[in-house]
This record gives structure tokens, C-alpha cells and sequence, in this order.
């Protein structure tokens, strides 16, 4: 059994909710969940671990993250299935969040300025381990004590982490609760609580925006990102057409940072379409798992409805489909699947161009005119990342430099803030002395 971990104990009893395997929909194991009451205990705990915490050395504390780093190491072969199957990430996935977690743990910051406290880190579904030990390692190095709450949906591997690291932290300094949605709404109201890192939707951050303004707590959101992918007319168009297909399936589109339109030059979209096309009939849909395909089932129901809801709404608008759609299987996937499909030049104010979906669902749009491409991909309030293709670089830095967003790759899809260097000041106070 999975348990919540306060005060450096596991906390047994009291309700227990399983998590829905979305390959098998066959459920998974109990894990405790967490109340008001276990919230307001464990800031407690974090208030009186904080002075002490925040008085050892940089180089104390930098130590025993290092160790925590060595204890993950030690025993990723036993977390990698617990991760694997509460997420259903591909296997390659599952190995990408151990290996960056671990990197997260040994990064060593030089600069120090005045901690913030109690920091109060709400995590999401999709990459359950990495995006908490984003925000976990940040906060403890600079000196902060952290009180993750995780995803309801895929809270096993972050709470087997934070088991592994009961013995290597003072107690109080990490804490893990599996809570729901109204726990998380009170920690961006409690008094004891003096920072809010949340990665998730953009419409939940604006509510956790408001209500942590109300005590003027720190606030870190991580949102939506609904990323555009440009391509210059110069590119080679069978090689980057494949690129571009994987970046946008890969893992069924659930990454912040996965591709969700593709925007091609006039001059080679017909050729540049047919060979997205053939590339996305050739991904293959693994039912047993017996593979590492890089196609994953959605998550939870949740988000399975949110994606049969953008196949519907196109389909309403009489949108073009080049692969899949509504009706491309004559009978259900098993599980949570939903087949990869390619959306042909839906007007720019359709739904499916418009808002983030993390799914696999694709729009392919038309552009000539440099000017009114960048106008068009930056009409949207996520502008977390993009993906330039073109062989002359000049031309991909001109354009990318116009782009709206956080994050620009050059002729390669993103898979990748809170984090760096800007990440970790997020996490203090600034002092001028």
C-alpha cells in the first residue's frame, strides 16, 4: 500500500482510493488520501524544520540531495515498473524522468539569498516524478522545506521517491500528501504556507493565482502550452516529416511541450503532408505492452474525455481528416487509447488550433507571408514553446526570435520555467544589502 508521508512517517489508514491502469483499465494498488487535517499537520512539521533546515550550510544541504540522487540511483530498478505502470509512459519515458530526476538532485547552485519558507508544490499527471523533483530539488537546496501534493491520477512513483528519502532529510524538510483537488485549494490558502510552485492547466492556475494573491503568497505556474511547429520551405521534407510526426505523438501528445500545430510553407505542404501522413500510419498502437512503442494510451478518463471532445467538436465543424477521426476504428481500442489523427487545415479559429489538448491530435495549417505566420502563432495565451525547421539558420533565428514563447527549438521537436538558473531564485527572497 501507498501511504502519505508526514513528519518523515508513512501515514496509513483512514480512505484509500486505487488508480485505473488506462492500457488495461484493471486497477492498480490503494493509496491513502490525504485530509485537511494531514495538510495543517504537515505544515506544521515544515514550520518547525525550517529554521533548522535553512541554517545548514549550502554545502550541507547540496549533500543531501546528492545522497538522495545516490538512494534514487541505487533503486531505480524497482521504481521504474511502479512508474511505468502508474502512468503508462513508454519505457523510454519512464527511463527519461529517473535520469532527469537524478540530474535535478545533482545540480549545484553557487549563489545564495534569503529562503522563502514553506513551499507548497502541486504537481501534475503526466510526468508525476520529474516535475516534483523539479520543484523538490529547487526548493530544498535554496534552503526551503517542500510539501508536495500530488496528482490523484498517478501518485505512486512520486510517493515511493519521497519514501526513499525519509531517512537522508531532518524531519518535516519533505513531505508528500496523494490529496484531492480540495487539498490543493487549501494550501494555496494557508496561512502557513509561504510559496505555490504549480504546473497543470491554465485555467487552474488562474484560480490558484487568485487565491494565493489573497495572502500574497509566492507564486511559480507552470501552464499550458499549446506549441506551434513551423516549417521553412527549404527543409528536407521526407527526414522532417517524420521528426515532426514523432514530436507530435510522442506519448499521445501529453507533454506541455509536445508539438500541437504544425504550420508548412505553401510551397511544400502537399509533399510535406503526404509524408506526415505515411509517418503517422506507421506508429504503432502496442496493446500488450510486449514493446517500447512511443504510443502511449491517455492517461485517465479525464483527459480521454477532453480529447474525445476536441475529435467532436472538429468533426461537428466539418473539419478534414487525414488520419483517424471519429469513426477510424471499426472497433474500440481497449484501455484509454485514442488513435493518432491528422486535422487538414482547419480555419485558425477552431478549438483544435486554439487551445492546448494533450492528445494525439494534430492540425496541419497552410503559411506563406513571414508576417502574418507570426501573427497566427502568437494569437494564443500559451506560449510555453515552439519548434522552427529550416536549413538556412538565419532564417529560423529571424523567426524564432519573433515567437511568443519560453522555449524555441531549432530544427528539433522540444521534449524538456522553474528550471536553471532563473528556477532556483524563484525559490528565495530578494535581498539588497
Amino acid at each position: 500500500m501507498f501511504s502519505n508521508i508526514i513528519r518523515s512517517e508513512q501515514r496509513h489508514g483512514g480512505d484509500t482510493v486505487t488508480v485505473t491502469d488506462p492500457r488495461t483499465l484493471t486497477e492498480l494498488w490503494p493509496v491513502s488520501v490525504a485530509t485537511e487535517n494531514d495538510l495543517d499537520e504537515a505544515v506544521q512539521a515544515a514550520r518547525e524544520a525550517f529554521p533548522i533546515w535553512k541554517a545548514r550550510p549550502l554545502e550541507d544541504r547540496q549533500q543531501c540531495l546528492h545522497r538522495i540522487a545516490d538512494e534514487l540511483e541505487n533503486r531505480q530498478d524497482e521504481l521504474r515498473p511502479i512508474l511505468f505502470q502508474g502512468v503508462r509512459q513508454v519505457e523510454i519515458l519512464a527511463n527519461i524522468e529517473i535520469d532527469d530526476a537524478l540530474r535535478f538532485f545533482r545540480l549545484d547552485p553557487s549563489e545564495l539569498s534569503p529562503r522563502m519558507g514553506v513551499v507548497g508544490a502541486i504537481c501534475p499527471w503526466n510526468f508525476p516524478l520529474v516535475l516534483a523533483v523539479a520543484k523538490i530539488a529547487a526548493a530544498l537546496v535554496m534552503g526551503n522545506c517542500v510539501i508536495v501534493k500530488l496528482s490523484p491520477m498517478t501518485p505512486y512513483a512520486t510517493l515511493k521517491f519521497v519514501e526513499y528519502a525519509l531517512d537522508l532529510l531532518p524531519k518535516g524538510v519533505l513531505q508528500a500528501l496523494n490529496g484531492s483537488n480540495e487539498v490543493g485549494a487549501r494550501m494555496t490558502t494557508h496561512p502557513g504556507i509561504d510559496k505555490i510552485s504549480f504546473t497543470d492547466f491554465t485555467a487552474t492556475g488562474c484560480r490558484i493565482a487568485e487565491s494565493a494573491g489573497r495572502s500574497l503568497k509566492r507564486v511559480t505556474l507552470e501552464l499550458g502550452g499549446n506549441d506551434a511547429n513551423i516549417v521553412c520551405a527549404d527543409i528536407e521534407v521526407d527526414e522532417v516529416a517524420a521528426r515532426v510526426a514523432q514530436g507530435c505523438f510522442f506519448y499521445a501528445g501529453q507533454m506541455c511541450v509536445a508539438i500541437k500545430r504544425v504550420y508548412v510553407h505553401r510551397d511544400i505542404l502537399l509533399q510535406f503532408r503526404s509524408a506526415f501522413i505515411a509517418a503517422v500510419q506507421k506508429i504503432v498502437i502496442d496493446r500488450a505492452a510486449e514493446h517500447s512503442p512511443l504510443f502511449s494510451p491517455l492517461q485517465n478518463r479525464m483527459q480521454y474525455q477532453i480529447v474525445q471532445d476536441f475529435l467532436a467538436d472538429s468533426a461537428k465543424q466539418a473539419h478534414t481528416f487525414s488520419v483517424g477521426g471519429p469513426d477510424r476504428d471499426e472497433e474500440p481500442l481497449p484501455g484509454l487509447y485514442i488513435s493518432p489523427t491528422v486535422v487538414d487545415r482547419p480555419p485558425d479559429n477552431a478549438r483544435i488550433v486554439q487551445e492546448e489538448h494533450l492528445g494525439p491530435i494534430i492540425p496541419i495549417l497552410e503559411w506563406f507571408d513571414e508576417a502574418e505566420l507570426i501573427c497566427r502563432v502568437n494569437a494564443t495565451e500559451s506560449g510555453l514553446g515552439a519548434c522552427v525547421w529550416a536549413l538556412d539558420m538565419a532564417t529560423a533565428k529571424c523567426i524564432a526570435r519573433q515567437l511568443e514563447v519560453g522555449t524555441v527549438w531549432l530544427n528539433k521537436s522540444g521534449i524538456g520555467g522553474e528550471w536553471g538558473c532563473q528556477g532556483l531564485l524563484s525559490y528565495c527572497h530578494t535581498q539588497t544589502l
